[in-house]
Formats: C-alpha cells, sequence, structure tokens
C-alpha cells in the first residue's frame, strides 16, 4: 500500500501526517513531504483549525496498523473529551488491565494529537509524554485545551 506524507507547521514545530488510502496511520515530529492527498490535506487543515482553537475533535479516517490491545487503548484515549484528563490507573480499570500496560500503550501510540495520548496523565502528575519535547509539549496541549487547572 503506498505511503503519503503531508508536513504541517505547528506551535510545536514541524509534524508530519502519514496516511495510506484508507485513512491517517502517524503523526511524526519531524518535517516531511507534501503529498497533498486530499485526506492528508483535510486531516491538516483540521489539525491547523485544532491548534487555532476552532476544533475540539477530529473527523478524519484514522488506520491503526498495531496489536488489538494497542487498538482499545487508543480508542480509550479517544473518547476522553476535550479538556478533560484521566490516569493511566483509570484506563486501567476500564479495560482490566495493568497501569504500566496503559503506558506502554499511551507511549506507543502512532498518531499522538489526533489520539490525546496527552490527556492520560500519572496518579501522581503528569506522567510521561512520548511526542518531540516531552512533558513540556504535554503541558501546552494540556494549557491548549483548557485543562490546565486540572493537572497543576
Amino acid at each position: 500500500m503506498s505511503r503519503f506524507e503531508q508536513a504541517v507547521d505547528s506551535p510545536l514545530g514541524p509534524l508530519t501526517l502519514v496516511a495510506d488510502a484508507v485513512g491517517i496511520t502517524a503523526l511524526a515530529w519531524r518535517e516531511g513531504r507534501r503529498d497533498g492527498t486530499p485526506l492528508l490535506m483535510q486531516a491538516a487543515a483540521q489539525l491547523s483549525e485544532y491548534f487555532a482553537g476552532n476544533r475540539q475533535d477530529f473527523t478524519v479516517p484514522i488506520r491503526l496498523t498495531c496489536s488489538e490491545f494497542q487498538r482499545t487503548v487508543c480508542a480509550a484515549m479517544s473518547a476522553i473529551p476535550f479538556g478533560e484528563t484521566r490516569t493511566y490507573g483509570d484506563l486501567a480499570a476500564q479495560l482490566g488491565v495493568s497501569a504500566q500496560a496503559v503506558g506502554q500503550a499511551c507511549g506507543g501510540n502512532p498518531i499522538p494529537i489526533l489520539i490525546p495520548c496527552h490527556r492520560v496523565l500519572s496518579a501522581n502528575g503528569l506522567g510521561g509524554y512520548s511526542g518531540d519535547g516531552g512533558v513540556e509539549t504535554k503541558v501546552w496541549l494540556l494549557r491548549h485545551e483548557g485543562a490546565a487547572g486540572l493537572l497543576i
């Protein structure tokens, strides 16, 4: 299957959306090509709207190419409303697994921001973040969503 990329300028630095013919498959923290497929253009526009404060959720098709468990955790993260947070323990209890397993799945999220792993916190604070900038990026995203009061 062909792979396409769309570079997106963001307040967090360059991002690249990756897609195949079915859906968005990844978001990378790097500069990339600008293939300009309709799907990627729609996803780039939605990301720009999100960063401008005009979008709270994403409607582009996503195609996860990972384990069933990873897809389950990604679905649970995607269900966390804009501006709200949950803990790894909250998701673990919901899914009947360990908090550590949820944390590992969050860290392996292939499509950060669109699948909002930044909304998942540790029981004692922020926890980690696998995107460029680490926890500082997580804090920026949470503040952008108005969730800063929930974590600090």
